[in-house]
This record gives structure tokens, sequence and C-alpha cells, in this order.
């Protein structure tokens, strides 16, 4: 297998009521609950310290399409760092991957696939930092 999974970038999960719930978590567990109703966990990477990255929870109301269709209760999105090579390396598999796999957004982009016992798996391509140029010193 040449292009893998680099982390875990979330797990989601449906429940009754999502806005209850992460008042609860953030009351009794103290997680850091968002307006939009989950929690981001900021990180850096151990042999790239500059490297940062983040791992989300979130509640979904339990009628969410987001997780395909089914009674698929929990959905796990893993980090990669090309997309696109490993969806191409998954179908050459015979792996199912949804037609909607691929989307860009101001999160990065993202895929869908099914594992071998038909759970829905996110796969998500953190977008690129620019960082900007240094400066030059201005000569005196």
């Amino acid at each position: 297998m040449k292009t893998k999974v680099t982390g875990l970038g979330g797990i989601f999960f449906k429940v009754k009521n999502p806005g209850k719930l992460g008042a609860w978590y953030e009351k009794h567990l103290g997680l850091p609950v968002n307006d939009w109703g989950g929690a981001v966990f900021d990180w850096r990477d151990a042999r790239q310290p500059a490297k940062k990255g983040s791992t989300v929870w979130s509640p979904f109301a339990a009628d969410t399409d987001h997780f395909g269709p089914g009674k698929q209760a929990l959905m796990i999105n893993y980090r990669v760092a090309n997309l696109k090579k490993l969806l191409a390396q998954l179908k050459k598999a015979g792996v199912w991957v949804d037609p909607k796999s691929g989307e860009s957004s101001d999160f990065g982009k993202f895929g869908w696939i099914r594992d071998n016992e038909g759970n829905r798996v996110e796969l998500w391509e953190p977008p690129v930092v620019r960082r900007p140029a240094k400066r030059k010193a201005a000569k005196a």
C-alpha cells in the first residue's frame, strides 16, 4: 500500500439531541464545545512539532444523512495526505467509493468509502496552510 491514513481526523455520532448532549459533555467532562455543536482538539505532530493538526468530536442529529443510508450510528474520519491518490488506490482494489468524493471546502478535501462491513468511512485531506514568506531585513 502506497498511500495510507495519517491519523484520526474526528469522530462523528448520531444522537437524539446534539445540543443537549454537547452541553452535558461540556458541563461534566469539560469538552470545549463550540457554537456549531462539536469540539476541536488541537495538537502538534510528534515528529514535526511545527506541524499543527486537530481532531473533531461532533454529535449529529439522529436523522442526518451524512453517514449515508442505513442505521450506522457512528462514523470515523481519517486524515490522509493525498485524498486523490488514496481514492484511486481504493477503487483499484474494489472498494466502494462515494461518487461525491473529492469535494473541497475551506476545511479541506473529503471522500467517503465503505469498509468491508458496509460502514461509511470519511477520509479527509486537511487544507494546505500557507505560511507568509519571511521578510528579509532591510539593509541600513
